[in-house]
């Protein structure tokens, strides 16, 4: 009898132990895991930075210009009779216009607001056609130390130039000259300086502005664009009058709101438009 009883004891001690998940053995894991393939590194985007003011009105290079674009910047010398020098001709008579007994205007500034407006143009034709008045001196000064045009323009080869003048290095009479074919002297730029800003604002360049205002009837300053450099407006602020050049379709407006507010309001004698589309036939004299 006591060994049926232990055998029962065994086998229900047996059961529980099968009952009782925390004896079970654990199955040894057969199936491993795969290998992940990294991903690949992905290169952060980087926004480009935002072409400073300098950059975007001062571009590195310069394209070389043609000889059409240098014929188109003295038209007034080549063709004085066309319909662009009948336009200038019309900007010096609102000039001299202007000039009352209380207010003589000898010396303008032309300037813009950006590169590639038109200035130098305006200040080779307007100086052009201001020498064809009989008895009149007129004066070109190429007040742009960094990318000087004017002589190049007029076919000059100038031996000293502005800097070397305000630098005391030659004198004006040694600097100044002659265009062929029309009554215009030039000042031009030979040596480019690399403090220009500081040259046209020294008391050489007012001592300078002085004399020649009293040699000639109207003197003409060919200054840089007055957005990012303060060139301009240190020109400008020695002259009677500043004249703003700006092309159609190209000029931003609140670059020209800038420019009168950096240069002032009351000096600027008007504003030339330039680069519009014109019937030039419906104009001119006929007979």
């Amino acid at each position: 009898m006591a060994k049926v009883y232990d055998a029962l004891r065994r086998a229900e001690e047996e059961r529980r132990k099968l009952s009782d998940p925390t004896t079970q053995p654990i199955a040894r894991l057969e199936w491993e895991p795969e290998a992940i393939e990294p991903e690949p590194a992905v290169a952060p985007k980087i926004k480009a930075p935002r072409e400073s003011l300098f950059r975007r009105l001062w571009p590195k290079k310069v394209a070389e210009e043609s000889a059409g674009d240098l014929n188109k910047r003295r038209i007034a010398l080549l063709q004085p009779d066309s319909y662009v020098a009948e336009q200038f001709r019309a900007l010096r008579g609102r000039i001299d216009a202007l000039e009352t007994a209380d207010r003589r205007i000898r010396t303008i500034a032309m300037t813009s607001a950006v590169p590639g407006e038109g200035k130098t143009t305006a200040s080779i034709n307007l100086a052009l056609v201001t020498a064809l008045s009989l008895g009149r001196r007129v004066l070109l000064i190429d007040c742009d130390l960094r990318r000087p045009r004017v002589h190049s323009a007029l076919g000059l080869r100038p031996k000293a130039g502005l800097a070397e003048v305000l630098k005391g290095d030659v004198t004006f009479e040694e600097a100044v000259m002659r265009v062929e074919g029309a009554e215009l002297d030039v000042l031009a730029v030979r040596d480019r300086p690399v403090n220009p800003s500081e040259l046209l604002g020294c008391p050489s360049m007012r001592d300078l502005i002085a004399a020649v205002a009293k040699r000639y009837d109207r003197v003409i300053l060919d200054t840089p664009a007055a957005l990012g450099l303060p060139d301009a407006k240190a020109v400008g602020d020695q002259c009677d009058g500043l004249v703003m050049v700006v092309r159609a379709d190209k000029t931003r407006q609140e670059d020209v709101q800038s420019v009168l507010e950096i240069l002032g309001r009351g000096r600027m004698l008007g504003v030339v438009l330039n680069g519009t589309s014109v019937d030039q036939s419906r104009y001119g004299y006929q007979s």
